[in-house]
């Protein structure tokens, strides 16, 4: 606790005193990392670390004002796209043959993209590009050109008159030499604020239930976290160690070293964030949805965010009844207080470090009143301390019937009686079905372009995140890339 929060204090003054920190040549880097670091560490004092709020200690924003919950995004809708007269639009679908663009076209509303991204100063009169056509051209990339850079996809793809098929997306002129600049694009997602990236998911949402794509929307979810390494040089500019921890500053300010999942072709430790990311899943068909992220440096506990993630989903107005996460999401303690304040149960897999209370079978997990007992016990169900189990045998099966108390309470823990034990039907069914969840980080690290992702700073990894996961969302509604085997399991389930 005490080594992040003074390496957020020193993040912070760097940021506040250098606002070009990324033009400053790598000796003065070092120099001022240094300085900044050994003056905090030196005059640190324990009672400073009492009263940190969580998001500032992990670096996360907390759910903002303005954030308009799913079930008034279809009023917001309807009332921006209602007007007294009515014009023709452009035919843009006549110029591109595509059907995977001109079905993802179809679904958006640049009405409603430019009055959720516009700002309060926005005028739409003498205008040549809209926030709609950023907005559209950041999302062309996530969808066709993820590992192009921005200056290559700007010059060669979207403007040129001859690339009409893009143009006639993006929705930019087929006849004037309108163009977007990437440093255009650079500004646009630097000036992107978290109210409107949580908005444009709340959209994607809308659509994805609109569409009819998952039933019993967002009842259950799962969580779970992915690294993305950063672009800077993993030796860090400056350092101290505090006790048995070592506080590291690297180049690019927001980034830390993290322990990376055991891989056979990688390095066990890696500098970067750890993208966490709420999932919707669809119990009968096993589909899993991406619909909001949290970017973090990579040193911090997963532990810390399911909380963060779950006051986010109540502000997109999200009804989620069940939350199931790995091993890495366990906390008890966390996860009552989950339950207490947002009705949300949370199934985690049974921990290995957890000890089996006494009279329990390690194989069947049944539950017996004591070592004489053979008759299991049944769930009767929760109370304040834990979760009830009765006996309902009778006297002739028992020899101990008359003198037994046919009752026992166990109390939560990591292993077999979490928020609902094992032995409820179902929950072994919803600890398999959070397997699926790592087809939507495949697709977002590899097909939508976050493995290779290239931007320095914390916000430009979630603005990418973002624009990553509208694109699965999209292409999840469209149908356009689903194989065989993905409609064969579904199936199945």
């Amino acid at each position: 606790m005490i080594e992040k929060d003074i390496k957020r204090l020193a993040v912070k003054q760097l940021k506040k005193c250098f606002p070009n920190w990324q033009r400053l040549p790598k000796d003065k880097k070092k120099k001022l990392a240094k300085l900044v670091l050994d003056e905090i560490s030196a005059s640190y004092t324990l009672d400073q670390s009492m009263s940190i709020p969580l998001n500032e200690l992990t670096s996360t924003p907390v759910p903002p004002a303005g954030v308009i919950p799913l079930n008034e995004m279809e009023g917001f809708v309807v009332q921006t796209t209602r007007h007294l007269l009515t014009f023709p639009n452009k035919l843009w679908q006549k110029h591109f043959d595509d059907r995977e663009l001109r079905l993802i076209d179809n679904l958006l509303d640049d009405e409603v993209v430019n009055r959720l991204l516009a700002p309060e100063s926005y005028i739409p009169s003498m205008r040549n590009v809209y926030p709609a056509n950023y907005f559209r051209a950041e999302l062309l990339k996530s969808l066709r050109y993820p590992e192009v850079s921005y200056l290559k996809y700007c010059h060669q793809v979207i403007n040129k008159l001859d690339r009409k098929r893009e143009r006639a997306f993006l929705h930019l002129s087929l006849r004037k030499h309108v163009c977007i600049d990437h440093s255009q694009l650079s500004r646009f997602r630097t000036g992107l604020t978290f109210t409107q990236m949580v908005n444009l998911m709340t959209y994607m949402a809308y659509l994805l239930v609109k569409k009819g794509k998952i039933s019993n929307p967002f009842h259950l979810c799962g969580v779970d976290s992915t690294e993305l390494v950063a672009c800077c040089s993993s030796f860090p500019l400056a350092k101290v160690t505090i006790g048995d921890k070592t506080v590291r500053i690297y180049s690019e300010l927001d980034a830390d070293c993290g322990k990376r999942r055991k891989k056979r072709n990688k390095s066990e430790y890696f500098v970067g964030y750890r993208l966490h990311t709420l999932v919707a899943i669809d119990p009968q068909t096993g589909c899993n949805y991406p619909l909001f992220s949290l970017v973090a440096p990579s040193n911090h506990h997963d532990n810390l965010f399911l909380e963060q993630i779950l006051a986010f989903a109540k502000a997109m107005g999200l009804s989620i009844k069940v939350i199931t996460a790995d091993e890495g999401y366990v906390d008890t303690e966390r996860n009552e207080k989950i339950q207490k304040e947002y009705g949300v149960t949370v199934i985690t897999p049974a921990s290995r470090k957890a000890n089996i209370p006494g009279h329990i079978d390690p194989k069947t997990h049944a539950v017996y009143m004591n070592g004489h007992c053979e008759i299991p016990m049944s769930y009767v169900g929760r109370t304040d301390l834990g979760h009830e189990f009765a006996c309902g045998a009778d006297p002739q099966q028992c020899f101990y019937s008359p003198t037994c108390a046919k009752y026992r309470e166990i109390p939560l823990d990591a292993r077999l009686f979490g928020q609902i034990p094992d032995q409820v039907d179902g929950v072994e069914r919803v600890r398999s079905i959070r397997k699926h969840l790592e087809r939507a980080f495949n697709l977002l690290k590899h097909r939508e372009g976050l493995e290779t992702l290239r931007v320095r700073s914390q916000h430009g990894v979630m603005v990418a995140a973002t624009f990553a996961q509208m694109a699965t969302l999209l292409l999840e509604i469209v149908g356009t890339r689903r194989t065989i085997n993905d409609e064969v399991t579904s199936k199945q389930l």
